[in-house]
């Protein structure tokens, strides 16, 4: 259909039939923008829920390491890659989609106005064309009467017997005048007539046509962009199920390696694993970024939890210490313990978690352990890093214990052989004796029990 020809006297019609389908291009653009909230919404619980499940920094993980934790963990860190890839899928939709079809949605909208008010343009100007005829046409009319009554007085003189010539010619001269008055009124009402018919034909056999033609294609490219904008809604999800995909298989394959003979396997080494890191390589930039920034708050809030901890317990066992009737104050060491061996972990988080320490090859750092005011022990953390075969860095720390020989603390060396003389009793340390004879307390995650 050729709405020019077909449709030429339709406007109110065709106006209603291009508002309606801008409006539901709008609508779509709102949709997809739900849309992509949806996949928001459901990126951040995805989130909250692996956060909630998570072990990472829980004392039972730190002391004894269940074989069958860390694939759980595995697939806990692979539901947060899960969750970024619904994250950037809604990200994509929201740019890609809903922008782009904003902009030329307002586009669309003011080309539409611009050929609404071609018409409207046109029509103003016939409508003044024939003011102007009809005007023409009052005024022939009117002339054409004086003419008439010209003339009949003019018959009325010749006929009186008293008139006089001179009567007689002043008659007909007003009648000639009247006459030639009305002529040109005739001739210029036929001149406009003319003119109003040419604009007429010219305004329903071209302009019209040659607007309404405009409106069509208008109307058609905006069909085109919704229809492209359904591929592409349904492209960017089917684009993103390769990489959601690849979690999905991880969690399969972390399932099947699983070997259920040693779940129940403790595992206890001089050589301390790093703490699990998500993997966040294939996370565009900025969602990198983020995410490691928040890593970052987290642990760092926690490990000044801990400080504040130690030194409350500090404090306390010196009030304990003044006045035994408030606490025992051999109680404290214990507690004082686990909060060294969380401060060692969570400071091990934090170093391979910020990005400034990643893009360096190595570091050594020293940290003091809690009981510093009755071992004088110190921890000496020195990390490594080596890129794996996937190009990401991995991270080997090696903990010794040194200058630690009071209260109970011995210090060790990588790869000495110490007697067990009691376990860990849930605090994190173990009793051991070492070769020369010396007895005394080592950090439980830092030894291997043959």
């Amino acid at each position: 259909m050729d709405w020019g020809s077909d449709l030429w006297d339709q406007h109110d019609v065709i106006e209603r039939h291009t508002q309606s389908g801008l409006d539901l291009l709008e609508r779509y653009v709102k949709f997809v923008k739900d849309r992509a909230e949806v996949e928001q919404n459901y990126a951040k619980q995805l989130r909250n829920l692996s956060k909630k499940y998570s072990r990472r920094g829980v004392k039972e993980d730190q002391d004894t390491k269940l074989i069958n934790q860390q694939p759980f963990q595995d697939v806990l860190n692979e539901l947060n890659n899960y969750a970024a890839h619904r994250e950037q899928l809604s990200e994509i939709m929201t740019v890609n989609i809903c922008v782009e079809l904003s902009r030329n949605l307002q586009e669309l909208r003011q080309e539409r106005k611009n050929h609404l008010c071609e018409v409207k343009k046109a029509q103003q100007n016939l409508e003044s064309s024939f003011k102007l005829l009809e005007t023409s046409k009052k005024r022939f009319e009117k002339e054409w009467r004086e003419a008439e009554k010209a003339n009949q007085q003019t018959e009325r003189v010749q006929q009186e017997v008293s008139a006089t010539k001179a009567d007689v010619e002043k008659a007909k001269q007003h009648a000639h005048f009247r006459v030639h008055l009305a002529d040109e009124c005739k001739n210029e009402y036929a001149s406009q007539l003319q003119k109003y018919n040419q604009e007429q034909n010219n305004l329903y056999h071209s302009e019209i046509p040659s607007v309404y033609k405009k409106l069509q294609e208008m109307e058609e490219r905006c069909i085109r962009l919704l229809a492209d904008g359904y591929v592409q809604f349904s492209e960017t999800e089917k684009n993103m199920l390769p990489n959601i995909n690849k979690c999905l298989d991880a969690i399969i394959s972390t399932g099947r390696n699983i070997n259920e003979k040693q779940v129940h396997t403790l595992t206890h080494t001089h050589t301390s694993d790093p703490p699990s890191l998500e993997d966040l390589s294939r996370l565009p930039p900025d969602q990198r970024s983020r995410r490691l920034q928040e890593k970052i708050n987290d642990i760092q809030k926690e490990l000044q939890r801990e400080t504040e901890k130690s030194e409350a317990l500090m404090k306390m066992k010196g009030v304990y210490e003044q006045n035994s009737q408030l606490g025992d104050p051999s109680t404290i060491p214990a507690c004082l313990r686990q909060t060294t061996s969380m401060n060692v972990n969570l400071t091990m988080t934090l170093t391979l978690t910020c990005p400034s320490v990643s893009a360096r090859h190595s570091m050594t750092l020293m940290v003091r352990c809690s009981l510093c005011a009755l071992c004088h022990l110190f921890v000496l953390l020195t990390f490594s890093r080596h890129p794996d075969p996937s190009g990401l860095l991995v991270s080997i720390c090696v903990c010794v214990c040194v200058s630690g020989s009071s209260e109970g603390a011995v210090s060790m060396q990588v790869g000495e052989q110490l007697s067990l003389m009691q376990e860990d009793q849930g605090d994190g340390w173990v009793r051991v004796q070492r070769a020369n004879g010396d007895v005394g307390y080592v950090p439980a995650s830092y030894i291997q029990i043959m």
